[in-house]
């Protein structure tokens, strides 16, 4: 118990961005730091547990009894060295299931040894265990240690002095992650969407069933959107007591049970669709689908599908490098000559290929295929003369005295003579004479195997370290040709201009008619381009293809919209702030902005103008409780940053997201 006091004492200083406050909700904060305080502790406590019930203890995979293969496969990388018994250990320790007892050590493994920072923050009380899911699931899968640690550094620097709820954590990460790790995103979208599918399983409530469906996210997006526009267009009865989700529920069933038995109309959906410049020119931007954070190539996907103008999906290599294909050939001449290349020699390949890469060569260290470290040599033969002593005692050997086995072995063993390489291993007559039984032959015959054994096996470590080599020199190729290709200048362009400049004729060309395009078709309004500021982000104004040629007759600049006369914004007003904001303002929140309505004044009007410095997007909860939860202030500056005082005087201020 004394231990537990001293460790609250001597605990680090939380850190919370909007204070500590005072009576029992000081007290809810403190217990919130703690819990997340213990919640470290016990992850450090579980990796330590797991420490001591190594995998090497459990049966290899073959034998019989172990663990099949195709569950070993489907383990996670962090449980492998570790015995699958250890779980049930926590099923005793925790009354838990098995489930959670193996979600526990991966979890807690996965802090230790892939986010340890995280962990850090976690036991300051600067995050809380809600916080983890979007790191462990984004941040810990990201196989370049560099990237991995810069990207868990860089999202708690930005955690820091704010109100951060996991949602928004989860879309910062999203975001990031596609960014610095776009690639492998790709690769985890396509293994997902080969998953997709439609699964049921019981609900806590007997007699009812949850039926899921892995979709991408325009597929959920326009799924959802879709059974509720057919909910609202079923004919107003006072008599039905059903609400919109069962109505929902019901037209999914008529629509897929009962195809063709209802006269309800078609209807259209709505998609909010931003993407950066650089994603529509073939970059890897990461973009929203009704505020979801989405790779870049599942909008030039959908974009091209509902406007007939197919956008670049695919880079073209750059002049002088090759194609994946020979990439890949490239790679597999390179195994097959260092399989085939003598003992002790390096393969042929320190330098590339011509036309590989103009980055010069890749300098990559190889392995002899026997490598003799003088320290292991003495250690084999020290083993060696233990070995033989023992193989001679338990073989019965007559008239055994060590003094005469380490003068039978000084004799068969020599130091080694720099003059003479090569020794005879013929054992002495003497030795003969007291090996009737054959011991001798038996003991020197062991060895040989034994040194055999130990040859096979650095053979076969050096073959896997030119195979590992030659694997980095061809992805070093590959990233390189990507980075010089014109999809990788358009990500890496700073600004719009450069993008464009970069771009392929052909990726203009077809940005152009997509810009073109204007309502009817697949799109419901013609395509919006947000106009930011370079540095941060913020919108400075939203305008289209027409608005930009006119601007560009007659000389006059874009800006935001006026002020409107009336309550209701105007159609610009109202458009330009839905861009502005996107998602509920209220720290935390993540709700979309209906559709209509609920942009609210901040000086109620006619007093407050009907302005952008006077309008803040709401969802509908948060805009009722804005006017109606007591002892609230809402505080809205002309740039449209919001600051919300609670009633124990907490504050806690957002801006609008940048993009």
């Amino acid at each position: 118990m004394i231990d537990c006091v001293d460790d609250v004492l001597t605990a680090p200083a939380p850190v919370s961005p909007v204070g500590l406050s005072s009576g029992p909700l000081g007290e809810v904060q403190a217990a919130d730091r703690e819990i997340s305080r213990q919640t470290a502790r016990r992850a450090r406590a579980v990796a330590a547990f797991a420490a001591t019930r190594p995998a090497s203890a459990d049966r290899a995979q073959g034998e019989p009894g172990a663990m099949s293969g195709e569950r070993w496969a489907r383990r996670a990388a962090v449980l492998r060295p570790v015995s699958e018994w250890a779980a049930q250990e926590l099923v005793v320790a925790l009354s838990i299931s098995t489930e959670a007892a193996e979600a526990l050590l991966e979890r807690s493994l996965t802090l230790v040894h892939r986010l340890p920072l995280t962990l850090d923050a976690l036991e300051a009380g600067m995050l809380h265990p809600g916080h983890l899911w979007p790191l462990l699931d984004k941040v810990a899968p990201i196989a370049d240690d560099a990237i991995r640690a810069s990207l868990e550094r860089d999202l708690l620097a930005w955690m820091a002095g704010r109100v951060t709820t996991p949602a928004q954590l989860g879309d910062k990460v999203r975001r990031e992650v596609l960014k610095r790790d776009a690639r492998s995103a790709a690769d985890r979208l396509a293994r997902a969407i080969r998953e997709r599918g439609v699964s049921a399983r019981p609900d806590r409530v007997e007699g009812m069933s949850v039926v899921s469906a892995l979709l991408t996210t325009p597929e959920a997006a326009a799924l959802v959107a879709a059974l509720g526009a057919y909910a609202d267009a079923l004919p107003a009865d006072p008599a039905d007591g059903r609400s919109r989700g069962q109505k929902m529920a019901d037209c999914l069933l008529d629509l897929v049970l009962r195809p063709g038995e209802t006269d309800l109309p078609p209807v259209q959906v709505v998609l909010s669709v931003i993407a950066p410049l650089g994603a529509l020119l073939g970059g890897d931007q990461p973009c929203e689908i009704d505020g979801q954070v989405v790779p870049a190539e599942t909008v030039r996907a959908l974009l091209a599908a509902l406007t007939g103008h197919p956008l670049v999906t695919t880079a073209a290599p750059v002049d002088g490098a090759p194609s994946d294909t020979a990439a890949t050939d490239t790679a597999a001449t390179d195994t097959a000559a260092a399989d085939t290349a003598p003992a002790g020699t390096a393969p042929a390949d320190t330098a590339p290929a011509a036309g590989r890469h103009d980055l010069g060569p890749i300098e990559v260290p190889v392995w002899p295929a026997v490598a003799v470290d003088p320290e292991f040599e003495r250690w084999w033969t020290d083993t060696v003369r233990r070995v033989l002593i023992e193989e001679l005692a338990g073989r019965g050997a007559p008239s055994l005295d060590p003094a005469k086995v380490e003068a039978v072995w000084a004799a068969d063993h020599p130091p080694p003579d720099p003059a003479s390489p090569t020794r005879d291993d013929t054992p002495p007559a003497d030795a003969d004479a007291d090996a009737d039984d054959g011991w001798w032959a038996r003991a020197d015959q062991a060895i040989q195997d034994a040194g055999d054994a130990v040859l096979a096996a650095q053979q076969a470590l050096g073959r896997a370290h030119r195979l590992v080599a030659t694997a980095q020199r061809a992805d070093a190729a590959d990233e390189a040709a990507w980075a010089h290709s014109p999809a990788g200048r358009v990500t890496a362009a700073p600004d719009a201009l450069t993008a464009l400049a970069a771009a392929t004729d052909q990726a203009r060309q077809a940005l152009a008619g997509l810009l073109a395009t204007t309502g009817g078709g697949g799109l419901a309004d013609r395509p919006r381009l947000v106009l930011t500021d370079a540095l941060t982000g913020a919108l400075l104004a939203l305008t289209d293809l027409p608005v930009l040629r006119r601007a560009a007759t007659t000389g006059v600049g874009l800006r935001v919209p006026g002020v409107t006369a009336g309550y209701r914004p105007g159609a610009a007003l109202d458009r330009h702030v839905r861009a502005r904001d996107r998602r509920c303002r209220f720290p935390g929140c993540r709700r979309r902005v209906p559709r209509t309505g609920e942009l609210d004044h901040a000086v109620p009007w006619p007093a407050g103008p009907t302005a952008a410095g006077n309008l803040t997007g709401y969802c509908t909860g948060h805009h009722r409780g804005k006017h109606q939860a007591p002892g609230w202030r809402h505080t809205l500056a002309p740039d449209g940053t919001l600051t919300v005082t609670t009633p124990t005087g907490l504050t806690a201020v957002t801006t609008p997201p940048p993009y």
